[in-house]
Protein backbone atom coordinates (compact mmCIF):
# COMPACT_ATOMS: atom_id res chain seq x y z
CA UNK A 1 0.00 0.00 0.00
CA UNK A 2 1.61 3.31 -1.04
CA UNK A 3 1.98 5.97 1.64
CA UNK A 4 -0.03 9.01 0.70
CA UNK A 5 1.30 12.42 1.73
CA UNK A 6 -2.04 13.84 2.88
CA UNK A 7 -3.04 10.69 4.76
CA UNK A 8 0.31 10.68 6.53
CA UNK A 9 -0.07 14.35 7.39
CA UNK A 10 -3.51 13.69 8.82
CA UNK A 11 -2.34 10.63 10.71
CA UNK A 12 0.53 12.53 12.30
CA UNK A 13 -2.02 14.79 13.98
CA UNK A 14 -4.67 12.19 14.83
CA UNK A 15 -3.05 8.80 15.41
CA UNK A 16 -2.17 8.26 19.12
CA UNK A 17 0.93 6.18 18.29
CA UNK A 18 2.37 8.94 16.12
CA UNK A 19 1.46 11.58 18.71
CA UNK A 20 3.28 9.56 21.37
CA UNK A 21 6.47 9.33 19.33
CA UNK A 22 6.30 13.03 18.45
CA UNK A 23 5.50 14.22 21.99
CA UNK A 24 7.90 16.59 23.68
CA UNK A 25 8.45 14.21 26.60
CA UNK A 26 8.18 11.01 24.54
CA UNK A 27 11.19 9.32 26.26
CA UNK A 28 9.63 9.99 29.67
CA UNK A 29 6.15 8.78 28.65
CA UNK A 30 7.27 5.74 26.66
CA UNK A 31 9.82 4.78 29.31
CA UNK A 32 7.22 4.79 32.05
CA UNK A 33 4.56 2.95 30.02
CA UNK A 34 7.09 0.28 29.08
CA UNK A 35 8.18 0.00 32.73
CA UNK A 36 4.60 -0.67 33.84
CA UNK A 37 3.28 -2.79 30.97
CA UNK A 38 6.41 -4.60 29.74
CA UNK A 39 5.33 -7.60 31.80
CA UNK A 40 3.06 -9.50 29.43
CA UNK A 41 0.87 -10.65 32.34
CA UNK A 42 -0.19 -7.09 33.22
CA UNK A 43 -3.34 -6.18 31.31
CA UNK A 44 -4.71 -3.66 33.81
CA UNK A 45 -3.45 -1.84 36.90
CA UNK A 46 -5.16 -0.02 39.78
CA UNK A 47 -5.00 3.77 39.88
CA UNK A 48 -3.32 3.78 43.31
CA UNK A 49 -0.66 1.37 42.08
CA UNK A 50 0.16 3.24 38.87
CA UNK A 51 0.28 6.50 40.85
CA UNK A 52 2.88 4.97 43.16
CA UNK A 53 4.96 3.66 40.24
CA UNK A 54 4.85 7.04 38.51
CA UNK A 55 5.94 8.83 41.70
CA UNK A 56 8.93 6.52 42.01
CA UNK A 57 9.76 6.99 38.34
CA UNK A 58 9.58 10.80 38.61
CA UNK A 59 11.69 10.78 41.76
CA UNK A 60 14.39 8.77 39.98
CA UNK A 61 14.40 11.09 36.95
CA UNK A 62 14.56 14.24 39.07
CA UNK A 63 17.42 12.83 41.13
CA UNK A 64 19.32 11.71 38.02
CA UNK A 65 18.82 14.73 35.74
CA UNK A 66 19.13 17.33 38.49
CA UNK A 67 16.52 19.30 36.57
CA UNK A 68 12.92 19.96 37.45
CA UNK A 69 11.60 19.35 33.96
CA UNK A 70 8.77 17.13 35.17
CA UNK A 71 7.17 19.45 37.71
CA UNK A 72 3.58 18.26 37.40
CA UNK A 73 2.09 15.76 39.80
CA UNK A 74 1.18 12.20 38.88
CA UNK A 75 -2.56 12.88 38.64
CA UNK A 76 -2.02 15.56 35.98
CA UNK A 77 0.17 13.26 33.89
CA UNK A 78 -2.24 10.32 34.06
CA UNK A 79 -5.23 12.54 33.30
CA UNK A 80 -3.49 13.94 30.22
CA UNK A 81 -2.37 10.54 28.93
CA UNK A 82 -5.94 9.22 29.28
CA UNK A 83 -7.59 12.07 27.38
CA UNK A 84 -9.15 11.31 24.00
CA UNK A 85 -6.81 13.76 22.26
CA UNK A 86 -3.85 11.75 23.60
CA UNK A 87 -5.17 8.18 23.73
CA UNK A 88 -2.12 6.56 25.31
CA UNK A 89 -3.87 5.05 28.35
CA UNK A 90 -7.38 3.73 28.81
CA UNK A 91 -9.04 4.59 32.11
CA UNK A 92 -12.00 2.41 33.05
CA UNK A 93 -13.94 0.94 35.96
CA UNK A 94 -14.36 -2.77 36.57
CA UNK A 95 -17.86 -3.92 37.53
CA UNK A 96 -18.27 -3.70 41.30
CA UNK A 97 -15.21 -1.47 41.85
CA UNK A 98 -15.10 2.24 42.64
CA UNK A 99 -11.39 2.63 41.93
CA UNK A 100 -10.45 3.20 38.27
CA UNK A 101 -8.03 0.97 36.39
CA UNK A 102 -5.60 1.75 33.58
CA UNK A 103 -4.51 -0.21 30.53
CA UNK A 104 -2.47 0.48 27.42
CA UNK A 105 -4.34 1.40 24.26
CA UNK A 106 -3.58 -0.70 21.15
CA UNK A 107 -2.02 2.36 19.53
CA UNK A 108 0.39 2.89 22.44
CA UNK A 109 1.37 -0.76 22.33
CA UNK A 110 2.23 -0.41 18.63
CA UNK A 111 4.43 2.60 19.35
CA UNK A 112 6.19 0.83 22.25
CA UNK A 113 6.71 -2.27 20.12
CA UNK A 114 8.32 -0.20 17.38
CA UNK A 115 10.59 1.54 19.93
CA UNK A 116 11.61 -1.81 21.45
CA UNK A 117 12.68 -3.00 18.01
CA UNK A 118 15.12 -0.07 17.86
CA UNK A 119 16.91 -1.44 20.94
CA UNK A 120 16.64 -5.08 19.98
CA UNK A 121 20.08 -6.57 20.53
CA UNK A 122 19.14 -10.07 19.44
CA UNK A 123 20.42 -11.34 16.15
CA UNK A 124 18.06 -11.26 13.19
CA UNK A 125 16.75 -14.76 12.66
CA UNK A 126 16.32 -14.97 8.91
CA UNK A 127 16.25 -18.76 8.74
CA UNK A 128 13.27 -19.31 11.05
CA UNK A 129 11.31 -16.52 9.38
CA UNK A 130 12.10 -18.01 5.96
CA UNK A 131 10.79 -21.41 7.10
CA UNK A 132 7.66 -19.76 8.51
CA UNK A 133 7.10 -17.92 5.22
CA UNK A 134 7.50 -21.12 3.22
CA UNK A 135 5.09 -22.97 5.54
CA UNK A 136 2.49 -20.24 5.04
CA UNK A 137 2.86 -20.45 1.26
CA UNK A 138 2.48 -24.24 1.42
CA UNK A 139 -0.70 -23.90 3.50
CA UNK A 140 -2.19 -21.52 0.93
CA UNK A 141 -1.16 -23.55 -2.13
CA UNK A 142 -2.01 -26.97 -0.69
CA UNK A 143 -5.21 -25.81 0.96
CA UNK A 144 -6.68 -24.74 -2.39
CA UNK A 145 -5.58 -27.79 -4.35
CA UNK A 146 -8.60 -29.57 -5.88
CA UNK A 147 -6.76 -32.20 -7.95
CA UNK A 148 -6.95 -35.51 -6.07
CA UNK A 149 -3.97 -37.02 -7.89
CA UNK A 150 -1.72 -34.10 -6.98
CA UNK A 151 -2.84 -34.29 -3.33
CA UNK A 152 -2.23 -38.02 -3.16
CA UNK A 153 1.16 -37.58 -4.81
CA UNK A 154 2.09 -34.92 -2.27
CA UNK A 155 0.93 -37.07 0.66
CA UNK A 156 2.87 -40.03 -0.67
CA UNK A 157 6.00 -37.87 -0.88
CA UNK A 158 5.46 -36.75 2.70
CA UNK A 159 4.92 -40.34 3.80
CA UNK A 160 8.15 -41.39 2.09
CA UNK A 161 10.04 -38.61 3.81
CA UNK A 162 8.59 -39.56 7.21
CA UNK A 163 9.54 -43.20 6.63
CA UNK A 164 13.10 -42.14 5.81
CA UNK A 165 13.25 -40.07 9.00
CA UNK A 166 11.94 -43.00 11.07
CA UNK A 167 14.53 -45.29 9.55
CA UNK A 168 17.28 -42.73 10.22
CA UNK A 169 16.21 -42.55 13.87
CA UNK A 170 16.21 -46.34 14.13
CA UNK A 171 19.74 -46.34 12.70
CA UNK A 172 20.80 -43.85 15.37
CA UNK A 173 21.15 -40.83 13.04
CA UNK A 174 19.40 -38.13 15.07
CA UNK A 175 19.19 -34.69 13.47
CA UNK A 176 19.25 -32.09 16.29
CA UNK A 177 19.00 -28.29 16.28
CA UNK A 178 22.16 -26.47 17.29
CA UNK A 179 22.21 -23.69 19.93
CA UNK A 180 21.78 -20.89 17.36
CA UNK A 181 18.73 -22.55 15.78
CA UNK A 182 17.06 -23.07 19.18
CA UNK A 183 17.57 -19.44 20.28
CA UNK A 184 16.45 -18.11 16.91
CA UNK A 185 13.19 -20.02 16.94
CA UNK A 186 12.38 -19.16 20.55
CA UNK A 187 13.02 -15.42 19.97
CA UNK A 188 10.62 -15.52 17.07
CA UNK A 189 8.07 -17.32 19.30
CA UNK A 190 8.47 -14.56 21.93
CA UNK A 191 7.79 -11.86 19.37
CA UNK A 192 4.72 -13.61 17.96
CA UNK A 193 3.33 -14.31 21.46
CA UNK A 194 3.59 -10.64 22.44
CA UNK A 195 1.96 -9.62 19.16
CA UNK A 196 -0.95 -11.98 19.82
CA UNK A 197 -1.57 -10.29 23.19
CA UNK A 198 -1.49 -6.94 21.41
CA UNK A 199 -4.01 -8.22 18.88
CA UNK A 200 -6.39 -9.00 21.74
CA UNK A 201 -6.23 -5.37 22.85
CA UNK A 202 -7.06 -4.25 19.30
CA UNK A 203 -9.99 -6.68 18.92
CA UNK A 204 -11.34 -5.68 22.35
CA UNK A 205 -11.07 -2.01 21.35
CA UNK A 206 -13.11 -2.69 18.20
CA UNK A 207 -15.88 -4.31 20.22
CA UNK A 208 -15.70 -1.48 22.77
CA UNK A 209 -16.16 1.06 19.98
CA UNK A 210 -19.17 -0.88 18.77
CA UNK A 211 -20.53 -0.93 22.34
CA UNK A 212 -20.22 2.85 22.62
CA UNK A 213 -21.81 3.35 19.20
CA UNK A 214 -24.68 1.06 20.23
CA UNK A 215 -25.35 3.06 23.40
CA UNK A 216 -25.39 6.32 21.46
CA UNK A 217 -27.73 4.92 18.82
CA UNK A 218 -30.15 3.46 21.40
CA UNK A 219 -30.25 6.74 23.32
CA UNK A 220 -31.01 8.88 20.28
CA UNK A 221 -33.18 6.40 18.32
CA UNK A 222 -36.69 7.62 17.47
CA UNK A 223 -37.75 4.96 14.96
CA UNK A 224 -39.32 1.56 15.41
CA UNK A 225 -37.67 -1.24 17.33
CA UNK A 226 -37.26 -3.65 14.41
CA UNK A 227 -35.24 -1.14 12.37
CA UNK A 228 -32.95 -0.40 15.28
CA UNK A 229 -32.34 -4.08 16.04
CA UNK A 230 -31.69 -4.76 12.38
CA UNK A 231 -29.08 -1.98 12.30
CA UNK A 232 -27.43 -3.08 15.57
CA UNK A 233 -27.24 -6.76 14.69
CA UNK A 234 -26.01 -5.84 11.23
CA UNK A 235 -23.10 -3.90 12.72
CA UNK A 236 -22.29 -6.67 15.17
CA UNK A 237 -22.41 -9.28 12.40
CA UNK A 238 -20.18 -7.11 10.25
CA UNK A 239 -17.45 -7.42 12.92
CA UNK A 240 -18.10 -11.09 13.71
CA UNK A 241 -18.13 -12.00 10.01
CA UNK A 242 -15.08 -9.93 9.12
CA UNK A 243 -11.72 -11.62 8.57
CA UNK A 244 -10.57 -10.24 11.93
CA UNK A 245 -13.65 -11.53 13.77
CA UNK A 246 -13.55 -14.99 12.20
CA UNK A 247 -9.83 -15.30 12.87
CA UNK A 248 -10.41 -14.35 16.53
CA UNK A 249 -13.23 -16.91 16.88
CA UNK A 250 -11.08 -19.66 15.33
CA UNK A 251 -8.22 -18.74 17.68
CA UNK A 252 -10.56 -18.70 20.70
CA UNK A 253 -12.11 -22.06 19.82
CA UNK A 254 -8.65 -23.56 19.48
CA UNK A 255 -7.60 -22.24 22.89
CA UNK A 256 -10.75 -23.58 24.57
CA UNK A 257 -10.03 -27.09 23.34
CA UNK A 258 -8.71 -29.20 26.22
CA UNK A 259 -6.48 -31.16 23.82
CA UNK A 260 -4.93 -27.92 22.57
CA UNK A 261 -4.33 -26.70 26.13
CA UNK A 262 -2.64 -29.92 27.16
CA UNK A 263 -0.52 -29.95 24.01
CA UNK A 264 0.54 -26.32 24.52
CA UNK A 265 1.34 -26.93 28.20
CA UNK A 266 3.51 -29.93 27.38
CA UNK A 267 5.33 -28.09 24.58
CA UNK A 268 6.00 -24.98 26.67
CA UNK A 269 7.18 -27.02 29.67
CA UNK A 270 9.56 -28.95 27.48
CA UNK A 271 10.89 -25.95 25.52
CA UNK A 272 11.30 -23.66 28.55
CA UNK A 273 13.34 -26.34 30.33
CA UNK A 274 15.94 -26.46 27.52
CA UNK A 275 19.23 -24.94 28.64
CA UNK A 276 19.65 -22.73 25.53
CA UNK A 277 16.16 -21.28 26.09
CA UNK A 278 16.71 -20.66 29.82
CA UNK A 279 19.69 -18.49 28.92
CA UNK A 280 17.37 -16.08 27.05
CA UNK A 281 16.22 -13.19 29.22
CA UNK A 282 12.56 -13.36 30.37
CA UNK A 283 12.06 -16.75 28.71
CA UNK A 284 10.37 -18.11 31.85
CA UNK A 285 7.58 -15.52 31.45
CA UNK A 286 6.39 -17.38 28.37
CA UNK A 287 6.00 -20.74 30.10
CA UNK A 288 2.31 -20.04 30.73
CA UNK A 289 1.71 -17.68 27.81
CA UNK A 290 -1.32 -19.69 26.62
CA UNK A 291 -3.11 -18.87 29.90
CA UNK A 292 -2.36 -15.17 29.36
CA UNK A 293 -3.91 -15.55 25.91
CA UNK A 294 -7.00 -17.11 27.48
CA UNK A 295 -7.37 -14.35 30.08
CA UNK A 296 -7.02 -11.68 27.39
CA UNK A 297 -9.54 -13.48 25.18
CA UNK A 298 -11.95 -13.83 28.08
CA UNK A 299 -11.82 -10.07 28.66
CA UNK A 300 -12.75 -9.58 25.00
CA UNK A 301 -15.66 -11.98 25.39
CA UNK A 302 -16.87 -9.95 28.40
CA UNK A 303 -16.97 -6.85 26.20
CA UNK A 304 -19.19 -8.75 23.76
CA UNK A 305 -21.39 -9.87 26.67
CA UNK A 306 -21.86 -6.24 27.77
CA UNK A 307 -22.99 -5.38 24.25
CA UNK A 308 -25.62 -8.12 24.41
CA UNK A 309 -26.68 -6.83 27.84
CA UNK A 310 -27.29 -3.37 26.39
CA UNK A 311 -29.55 -4.86 23.72
CA UNK A 312 -31.47 -6.86 26.31
CA UNK A 313 -32.07 -3.81 28.49
CA UNK A 314 -33.29 -1.93 25.46
CA UNK A 315 -35.78 -4.71 24.67
CA UNK A 316 -36.95 -4.82 28.30
CA UNK A 317 -37.54 -1.06 28.37
CA UNK A 318 -39.41 -1.14 25.08
CA UNK A 319 -41.58 -4.07 26.24
CA UNK A 320 -42.33 -2.21 29.49
CA UNK A 321 -43.55 0.92 27.69
CA UNK A 322 -45.57 -1.13 25.19
CA UNK A 323 -47.27 -3.00 28.04
CA UNK A 324 -48.13 0.31 29.67
CA UNK A 325 -49.66 1.44 26.36
CA UNK A 326 -51.74 -1.75 26.12
CA UNK A 327 -52.95 -1.33 29.71
CA UNK A 328 -53.94 2.25 28.96
CA UNK A 329 -55.96 1.12 25.91
CA UNK A 330 -57.72 -1.59 27.94
CA UNK A 331 -58.61 0.96 30.63
CA UNK A 332 -60.10 3.29 28.03
CA UNK A 333 -62.15 0.42 26.55
CA UNK A 334 -63.53 -0.44 30.00
CA UNK A 335 -64.38 3.22 30.66
CA UNK A 336 -66.22 3.51 27.35
CA UNK A 337 -68.07 0.26 28.02
CA UNK A 338 -69.26 1.56 31.41
CA UNK A 339 -70.50 4.77 29.82
CA UNK A 340 -72.46 2.82 27.18
CA UNK A 341 -73.88 0.06 29.40
CA UNK A 342 -77.31 1.79 29.58
CA UNK A 343 -77.34 2.52 25.87
CA UNK A 344 -77.16 -0.94 24.35
CA UNK A 345 -77.94 -1.28 20.59
CA UNK A 346 -81.02 -3.14 19.40
CA UNK A 347 -80.73 -6.57 17.76
CA UNK A 348 -77.49 -8.41 16.96
CA UNK A 349 -74.47 -6.12 17.04
CA UNK A 350 -71.62 -8.67 16.72
CA UNK A 351 -71.05 -12.01 15.00
CA UNK A 352 -68.45 -14.67 15.84
CA UNK A 353 -67.52 -17.34 13.27
CA UNK A 354 -65.97 -20.75 13.80
CA UNK A 355 -66.59 -20.96 17.53
CA UNK A 356 -67.34 -24.30 19.15
CA UNK A 357 -66.80 -25.78 22.58
CA UNK A 358 -63.94 -28.21 23.17
CA UNK A 359 -65.26 -31.49 24.52
CA UNK A 360 -63.03 -33.93 26.39
CA UNK A 361 -64.28 -37.25 27.63
CA UNK A 362 -63.52 -38.17 31.29
CA UNK A 363 -61.73 -41.41 30.23
CA UNK A 364 -59.24 -39.36 28.21
CA UNK A 365 -57.66 -38.17 31.41
CA UNK A 366 -54.71 -40.33 32.62
CA UNK A 367 -55.20 -42.40 35.76
CA UNK A 368 -53.08 -42.03 38.87
CA UNK A 369 -49.94 -44.18 38.83
CA UNK A 370 -48.58 -45.03 42.30
CA UNK A 371 -44.79 -44.61 42.63
CA UNK A 372 -42.78 -47.79 42.35
CA UNK A 373 -41.04 -48.52 45.68
CA UNK A 374 -37.32 -49.20 45.46
CA UNK A 375 -36.09 -52.31 47.24
CA UNK A 376 -33.14 -51.21 49.40
CA UNK A 377 -30.89 -53.66 51.15
CA UNK A 378 -29.70 -52.57 54.60
CA UNK A 379 -27.46 -55.55 55.16
CA UNK A 380 -23.75 -54.70 55.01
CA UNK A 381 -21.44 -57.46 53.95
CA UNK A 382 -18.10 -57.96 55.68
CA UNK A 383 -15.25 -56.68 53.51
CA UNK A 384 -11.55 -57.37 53.93
CA UNK A 385 -9.96 -53.94 54.65
CA UNK A 386 -6.44 -55.20 55.21
CA UNK A 387 -5.33 -54.05 51.72
CA UNK A 388 -7.08 -50.67 51.90
CA UNK A 389 -4.83 -47.69 51.19
CA UNK A 390 -5.60 -45.15 53.92
CA UNK A 391 -3.19 -42.62 52.43
CA UNK A 392 -5.97 -41.05 50.38
CA UNK A 393 -7.78 -40.10 53.61
CA UNK A 394 -4.91 -37.76 54.49
CA UNK A 395 -4.61 -36.25 51.00
CA UNK A 396 -7.98 -34.57 51.08
CA UNK A 397 -8.26 -30.93 50.11
CA UNK A 398 -8.93 -28.68 53.10
CA UNK A 399 -10.21 -25.15 52.53
CA UNK A 400 -9.87 -22.68 55.39
CA UNK A 401 -13.21 -20.88 55.50
CA UNK A 402 -11.95 -18.27 57.99
CA UNK A 403 -9.04 -17.40 55.69
CA UNK A 404 -11.41 -16.80 52.77
CA UNK A 405 -13.61 -14.55 54.91
CA UNK A 406 -10.57 -12.52 55.92
CA UNK A 407 -9.68 -12.00 52.27
CA UNK A 408 -13.20 -10.74 51.50
CA UNK A 409 -13.23 -8.56 54.62
CA UNK A 410 -9.87 -7.02 53.69
CA UNK A 411 -11.17 -5.95 50.27
CA UNK A 412 -14.44 -4.67 51.75
CA UNK A 413 -12.47 -2.24 53.90
CA UNK A 414 -11.59 -0.41 50.66
CA UNK A 415 -14.84 -0.94 48.74
CA UNK A 416 -18.48 -0.94 49.83
CA UNK A 417 -19.07 -4.11 47.88
CA UNK A 418 -16.95 -6.50 45.89
CA UNK A 419 -17.69 -9.35 43.51
CA UNK A 420 -16.29 -12.85 43.77
CA UNK A 421 -14.42 -12.37 40.49
CA UNK A 422 -12.91 -9.23 42.00
CA UNK A 423 -11.75 -11.19 45.04
CA UNK A 424 -10.16 -13.80 42.78
CA UNK A 425 -8.22 -11.10 40.91
CA UNK A 426 -6.21 -10.43 44.09
CA UNK A 427 -6.42 -13.95 45.48
CA UNK A 428 -6.52 -16.59 42.70
CA UNK A 429 -7.94 -20.00 43.58
CA UNK A 430 -5.34 -22.22 45.24
CA UNK A 431 -7.50 -25.26 46.02
CA UNK A 432 -9.53 -25.25 42.81
CA UNK A 433 -13.20 -26.17 42.78
CA UNK A 434 -13.40 -26.85 46.53
CA UNK A 435 -12.27 -23.29 47.29
CA UNK A 436 -14.73 -21.88 44.73
CA UNK A 437 -17.61 -23.79 46.39
CA UNK A 438 -16.54 -22.44 49.78
CA UNK A 439 -16.73 -18.87 48.44
CA UNK A 440 -20.26 -19.61 47.18
CA UNK A 441 -21.18 -21.10 50.57
CA UNK A 442 -19.97 -17.95 52.33
CA UNK A 443 -22.18 -15.84 50.05
CA UNK A 444 -25.24 -18.04 50.67
CA UNK A 445 -24.75 -17.89 54.45
CA UNK A 446 -24.54 -14.08 54.56
CA UNK A 447 -27.91 -12.27 54.34
CA UNK A 448 -26.18 -9.22 52.87
CA UNK A 449 -24.50 -11.04 49.98
CA UNK A 450 -26.27 -11.08 46.66
CA UNK A 451 -26.24 -13.62 43.82
CA UNK A 452 -27.17 -11.96 40.53
CA UNK A 453 -28.54 -14.70 38.28
CA UNK A 454 -28.77 -12.30 35.35
CA UNK A 455 -24.98 -12.00 35.13
CA UNK A 456 -22.41 -14.70 34.59
CA UNK A 457 -18.78 -14.48 35.67
CA UNK A 458 -16.13 -16.90 34.48
CA UNK A 459 -13.58 -18.20 36.95
CA UNK A 460 -10.30 -19.87 35.97
CA UNK A 461 -7.70 -21.80 37.93
CA UNK A 462 -4.94 -24.36 37.60
CA UNK A 463 -5.49 -27.78 39.11
CA UNK A 464 -2.79 -29.89 40.77
CA UNK A 465 -1.96 -31.50 37.42
CA UNK A 466 -1.29 -28.06 35.85
CA UNK A 467 -4.47 -28.31 33.79
CA UNK A 468 -6.33 -25.10 33.10
CA UNK A 469 -9.91 -25.12 34.46
CA UNK A 470 -12.72 -22.65 33.77
CA UNK A 471 -16.19 -22.35 35.33
CA UNK A 472 -19.13 -20.02 34.71
CA UNK A 473 -21.04 -18.95 37.84
CA UNK A 474 -23.73 -16.42 38.65
CA UNK A 475 -22.29 -13.11 39.78
CA UNK A 476 -21.74 -13.05 43.56
CA UNK A 477 -21.57 -9.68 45.32
CA UNK A 478 -20.31 -9.42 48.91
CA UNK A 479 -21.48 -6.36 50.82
CA UNK A 480 -19.50 -4.64 53.55
CA UNK A 481 -22.45 -4.60 55.97
CA UNK A 482 -22.49 -8.37 56.18
CA UNK A 483 -18.87 -8.53 57.32
CA UNK A 484 -18.59 -5.56 59.66
CA UNK A 485 -20.20 -7.65 62.37
CA UNK A 486 -17.76 -10.56 61.99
Amino acid sequence: MPLDYYELKNMRNLHPAWRLMAAEHAPFIAGFLDLVFSDIKIRQIRESEIHMKLEDYLYTLRETDQEDRFARDTSAYLAEWSRNDRGWLRKFYLPGYDEPYYDLTPESEKALGWMRELFNKNFIGTESRLYSSIDLLKQIAHGLETDKDIRIERLEARKKKIDEEIQAVKDGNLSLLDDREVRERFIQFEKMSREILGDFRAVEQNFRNLDRKTREKITSWNGDKSSLLKALFGERDSISDSDEGRSFNAFWNFLLSSDSQEELSELLDKVCSIEQVREIEESSAYKRIHFDWMLAGERTQRTVARLSQQLRRFLDDKAYYENRRISSLLDSIESNALELRDDQPDGDFMEMEGWKPEIRMPMELPLFSPPYPEALSHIMEDVDLSGLDTEVLFNQTVVDKKKLKLRINRLLKEEAQVTLSGVLVDHPLEEGLAELIMYITIAEESPYSFIDERETDFVTWMDKNDHFRRAGIHRIVYHRKGYEQQ
